[in-house]
């Protein structure tokens, strides 16, 4: 007689069912946000709980399979910022997160150029005793030291990592440690050529800077000599028929007529004086010097 297959908790069964859904939301549908809100179902049908179920996968499996679709649709929608608090919203801490998870994240946020979210994260994980006897350890330590620490070049705290791990070989280690000394040289050297680059700018900008001054200043000499040029020559005009001719204008234009017949000898008498005054203001005797 033939035994079957042991049947799947209602809750655990509900929760493959919409992991199904998810994953065919995923990749044949392309349909993202719905794909997201299976797995938050899924989630939240499993509660807290991870522990191992009777079926063929536990819970806690299924829980795991869940947040991997929901990490990559939401990557996909380009919400990458809400990984992590969405993940640790099943999961509450760091140190529970399942290695599969851990790894999705360190790389998605290794790829949008931001570790520096996962830094904390990282450490936490990887100091847990509990995440130490697990098999994939080794590989997470890599992965946290090449995409985390030492792209934010936190090379001393990746040393004493490295250096404090009693669950990794002697082989491994030096290897861990020679890759960190590689990327220090590299920082270093990266360093020194962009202070070289700043220091060539500075020069650059300063040699600009005096250019620009020198014309200024050259610019500002011509004006003080022009500015003297006028002053000096309104000095040499004979203020009282300045003032004259302004006032027989102001009788010409304001205060007579010009309709008038009786104002034309007496318009004409004013025109010629000051055609007197201003031949009197701006001939060449009151014209300024001319100087070398």
């Amino acid at each position: 007689m033939r035994s079957e297959p042991p049947a799947w908790p209602p809750v655990s069964a509900q929760a493959a069912s919409l992991l199904e859904e998810a994953a065919d939301l995923l990749v044949l549908h392309r349909d993202f946000a719905a794909a997201v809100e299976r797995c938050e179902a899924g989630c939240d049908s499993l509660g807290p709980g991870t522990g191992p179920g009777p079926g063929p996968e536990s819970s806690a499996e299924v829980k795991c399979s869940l947040c991997v679709v929901g990490i990559q649709a939401l990557a996909e929608m380009n919400r990458w910022r809400e990984v992590l608090s969405w993940v640790l919203q099943y999961y509450h801490v760091p140190e529970h997160l399942p290695p599969k998870v851990l790894e999705l994240c360190i790389l998605l946020y290794s790829k949008v150029r931001e570790p520096q979210v996962m830094l904390e994260v990282g450490s936490s994980w990887l100091r847990d005793q509990t995440n130490k006897s697990l098999p994939e350890y080794g590989s997470l330590l890599e992965l946290y030291l090449l995409h985390v620490l030492l792209p934010l070049g936190r090379f001393e705290g990746a040393e004493e990592l490295v250096r404090g791990c009693g669950v990794i070989d002697s082989e491994r280690q030096l290897a861990f440690l020679g890759a960190i000394c590689e990327s220090r040289c590299q920082w270093t050297q990266r360093e020194e050529m962009l202070s070289a680059a700043e220091e060539q700018q500075d020069a650059a900008t300063e040699t600009v800077l005096g250019a620009l001054s020198q014309k200024l200043l050259t610019l500002l000499t011509l004006l003080r000599r022009a500015l003297r040029s006028v002053s000096s020559h309104f000095y040499l005009l004979p203020y009282k028929k300045m003032l004259l001719a302004t006032f027989l204008l102001y009788l010409v234009v304001v205060r007579l007529d010009p309709a008038s017949p009786t104002s034309l000898p007496f318009i004409y008498k004013l025109v010629q004086l000051f055609r007197q005054a201003w031949a009197a203001v701006f001939s060449p005797i009151h014209r300024p010097p001319i100087q070398d």
